[in-house]
């Protein structure tokens, strides 16, 4: 039994009796809701299924998808389903998704998703695909715009078929997620079941699964496949013939025949003939199963529908011989045969059945009851399809259920000696099981954690043997349920716990989506191990020490009992170890032959037993050698990196108080306390000073003659002059623009962006003049002959020897010919500015040599005024 359907068991309920004792709340009419809160998405009325018929149809007859491969089809009715509805967004239309996520509904690899699906739809145009990214660039998703989707919604209006509203497309999405869709497990929700083909992948998985939704819809809520008319091929039969109309291959009758025999062996499809008066076979017949059960399950009455519902892939007939033991089954025969279909010949382990010839299992009158748990008709031994009856529903516990049957379908009827006798004992209090579901505590009635109602009036609480609330943990622990109702609240917790941290493990080795299963699978194998439930003696030692714990028999970390987590085959690395074994002991034996090549097989044996004991010695202290040796190394990079970490901290409060001391001093130029030895204003004029220097020496550069020092100094002067007018009229429109009161508020701010304000108008001559200046010097000589050098060497490569004289090698010759001259243009500018700060240093020295006395010096600097505060002058 999987772990899902003991989670889906646990959340189903037992009917009551028809006269309960407490007073309830007013069923609604009609069909009952099922335990998730939403309809069957199988249950579809007629006016529903007809316009999702006439919506898939459309988009399967459009042009860009009428050749398309059935794969690329299929995921076109997926991305329609996923659409968002319109409703004035910018993302109105597409749908999001993955190529992953599209393979697991196609049931494909990611890989033929993008190499064969996606590039078959963006080549006929049916499907347009944008990438999403994150902030970092890395692929999020998909994108897609269905483009029969598009078109029909913005050029066909409301009444074309593929006009879908926002209803019907959750309706369709639901529908084709029943049928065969992957299944989740999302973290702290209710995982959604998989489909009914979502185990059928690889080759012809697509078409399988498009001609399963083709079926569903064509099939009214008989469950019977509506045929096609006319003459078909007598070879392949009408119901290959109509799946092949559906699928829009209608002379493939032969693979038609293979889908549907596919579909037959998945429990999806059964197929039977007509049985006629004089016992012939007749005309055959095609039972849409998924169709008969959700509507078969709408018949019922409100109690029934709180019973236990079988899910899709459990579906099954009566053995041949069950129609009230005796009466043959009509709706499980396959095609020209009576009987089982050839699903129903290989019972699964939801499927087990009593044999064909069984007797009559009681000698008791049979016993009424609402419901019937069998999916091919709503009869089954001591059961009918409804009446009156004078006996408590309840008679029929532990009568419906099979030989060598689940434990989890035997745990469905509570079994407590508090529920009563089944009949006869005391009838005026017959018990009745009040469901949990409504109550959050309650996970489920088989765990019997709900209030039992008897005749006197009285409740009465048992022990609550439910799983976890978290949907993980419910899936992991199924198979050891038995084990968690042994343990106490403190015991729960701590298994708990660990279930989490082995989930967890589990999720980063093979993915969260096959944690749950792994898990489950690991506790179903240590359980086979001993023996079963029954042979635990101590329940949270066993799960705590054995059953959650991961086993690897390598140094794999993937390893678990020499299976790998990830793929769930064999483990490679144990494979390599027993190789390696197996070729040691074979050349030790070797060695033993060649030295003992007269002793008796006895002896032999011991020698080999206590050399490969030696060897496994050797081994084992070696193994520990290396595992010491491995924790001294990890110990000394340990306490080299917390060194290195304690020299960085010290590094860097170091640097912090070095920047804090620099903070304090105060400005070298004005005096301002905590400046860091230099201002915001002072640095301002510090960088406008060199800056109108660079900017005063290019425009020298070409304009003045460098060996004329006169020339040079009357540029340079008039060049300053400008610049200093340029920063002088900034400087003015400021003051201009500003409140005369701000600029009294804060005279050290005003000073500041004064000085800005002259940097940023320098900054903007200074790249005018330089491009003036490699414009000027671009046209001198120097660089006009580079400049034809590289035109004449450009237009002599190989490539143009035909064509010389030709457009593309005239565009090459010039481009390369503009490249040489701005090269010879910034060469000769770099070279006239390094001669003239040569110029510049010389007369530098030679005025340092005539400095002032210190009479003269002294004179200047007493006839400076003092000021109590510097900050206090804007100095302009």
């Amino acid at each position: 039994m999987s772990a899902v359907a003991v989670v889906a068991a646990e959340q189903t309920r037992v009917p009551g009796p028809r006269r309960p004792l407490l007073k309830s709340v007013p069923e609604q009419a009609g069909p009952a809701p099922d335990s998730s809160g939403t309809g069957d998405p199988l249950r579809l009325g007629q006016g529903m299924r007809l316009r999702l018929l006439d919506a898939v149809r459309a988009l399967l007859a459009d042009p860009s998808l009428v050749k398309a491969p059935d794969a690329a089809r299929l995921a076109a009715v997926v991305l329609l389903a996923k659409s968002r509805a319109p409703k004035g967004r910018p993302l109105d239309n597409q749908a999001s998704i993955w190529g992953a996520e599209l393979g697991r509904w196609l049931g494909m690899s990611v890989s033929t998703v993008h190499h064969a699906v996606l590039p078959s739809l963006k080549k006929s145009g049916a499907v347009r695909t944008q990438v999403v990214t994150n902030a970092k660039g890395q692929p999020t998703g998909l994108d897609c715009l269905v483009m029969p989707l598009w078109r029909a919604r913005h050029k066909g209006g409301a009444s074309h078929p593929l006009a879908l509203s926002r209803a019907e497309l959750a309706t369709l999405l639901r529908l084709i997620e029943a049928l065969f869709g992957p299944g989740w497990a999302p973290k702290n929700r209710v995982p959604t079941p998989p489909g009914l083909l979502a185990e059928r992948t690889g080759r012809g998985a697509a078409t399988d699964r498009l001609g399963l939704l083709l079926m569903v819809l064509n099939t009214p809520t008989s469950g019977w496949l509506q045929l096609c008319g006319g003459s078909v091929n007598t070879r392949e039969g009408r119901p290959a013939a109509t799946l092949a109309h559906l699928l829009g291959r209608p002379k493939k009758l032969a693979g038609a025949r293979k889908v549907l025999a596919r579909l037959t062996d998945a429990g999806a499809v059964g197929r039977e003939r007509r049985e006629t008066g004089s016992r012939m076979n007749g005309r055959g017949r095609v039972k849409v199963r998924p169709v008969a059960q959700a509507h078969r399950q709408a018949t019922v009455s409100a109690p029934a529908m709180e019973a236990v519902q079988a899910t899709m892939p459990e579906l099954s007939d009566r053995p041949v011989a069950a129609a009230g033991d005796h009466a043959p089954d009509r709706d499980a025969g396959g095609l020209g045969t009576h009987g089982l279909s050839a699903a129903d010949r290989n019972p699964g382990p939801w499927n087990e059945e009593r044999p064909a010839a069984a007797e009559l299992h009681a000698g008791h009158a049979s016993v009424v009851t609402e419901f019937g748990e069998s999916t091919g008709d709503l009869g089954f031994s001591g059961a009918a399809g409804g009446g009156e009856s004078r006996l408590p529903d309840r008679a029929s516990v532990r009568e419906d259920q099979s030989v060598g049957g689940d434990a989890a379908a035997a745990e469905l009827t509570p079994t407590a000696p508090e529920v009563g006798p089944l009949r006869g004992a005391n009838p005026k209090k017959s018990p009745t099981s009040v469901s949990g579901a409504a109550n959050p505590k309650a996970c489920g009635a088989a765990a019997g954690a709900g209030p039992k109602t008897v005749g006197s009036g009285k409740t009465h609480h048992q022990r609550g043997f439910a799983l976890p609330r978290d949907p993980r943990l419910r899936i992991a622990l199924a198979p050891v349920r038995d084990l968690w109702s042994q343990l106490t609240s403190v015991q729960r917790q701590l298994v708990g716990t660990a279930a989490t941290k082995a989930l967890d493990a589990l999720a980063g080795l093979a993915g969260p989506e096959s944690a749950q299963r792994l898990l489950a699978d690991r506790l179903t194998n240590r359980l086979q191990e001993v023996g079963g439930e029954a042979r635990v003696r101590d329940a949270v030692g066993w799960l705590l020490g054995r059953g959650l714990i991961q086993r690897p028999a390598c140094s794999d970390r993937r390893c678990d009992d020499g299976i790998r987590l990830d793929t769930g085959g064999d483990c490679p690395t144990c494979g390599n170890v027993i190789h390696l074994r197996r070729g040691q002991r074979a050349r030790i034996a070797a060695k033993v032959d060649a030295a003992l090549p007269d002793v008796g097989e006895t002896e032999r044996r011991k020698v080999l037993e206590e050399r490969l004991r030696r060897q496994a010695t050797w081994e084992a202290e070696d193994f520990m050698r290396r595992r010491l040796q491995a924790e001294a190394e990890q110990t000394c990079r340990a306490s080299a990196r917390a060194e290195a970490q304690h020299k960085a901290e010290r590094d860097h409060a170091a640097a912090q108080d070095a920047e804090a001391q620099q903070q304090a001093h105060p400005c070298a130029n004005c005096g301002s306390v905590r400046s860091a030895g230099l201002c915001e204003a002072c640095g301002y004029r510090r960088q406008t000073e060199e800056l109108v220097t660079q900017t005063v020496l290019v425009a020298a550069a070409w304009s003045a003659d460098l060996d004329d020092p006169d020339d040079v100094a009357a540029v340079t002067a008039h060049t300053r002059a400008q610049l200093e007018a340029d920063m002088a009229a900034a400087r003015a429109q400021f003051l201009e623009l500003m409140d005369p009161a701000e600029l009294n508020h804060d005279p050290a701010a005003v000073s500041s962006c004064l000085a800005f304000t002259s940097l940023q108008t320098v900054q903007q001559a200074a790249i005018e003049y330089r491009s003036c200046a490699l414009t000027m010097l671009g046209r001198a000589p120097q660089a006009d002959a580079e400049a034809q050098r590289a035109y004449d060497t450009e237009k002599g490569r190989r490539q143009h020897r035909w064509h010389p004289d030709g457009p593309l090698a005239r565009a090459a010759a010039e481009q390369a010919a503009d490249a040489a001259r701005e090269r010879t243009a910034q060469h000769l500018l770099a070279t006239r500015l390094e001669k003239l700060r040569a110029l510049e240093r010389g007369r530098a020295g030679a005025a340092t040599s005539t400095a002032a006395s210190w009479r003269d010096r002294l004179t200047e600097l007493a006839a400076r005024p003092i000021s109590d505060d510097p900050a206090g002058t804007v100095i302009t």
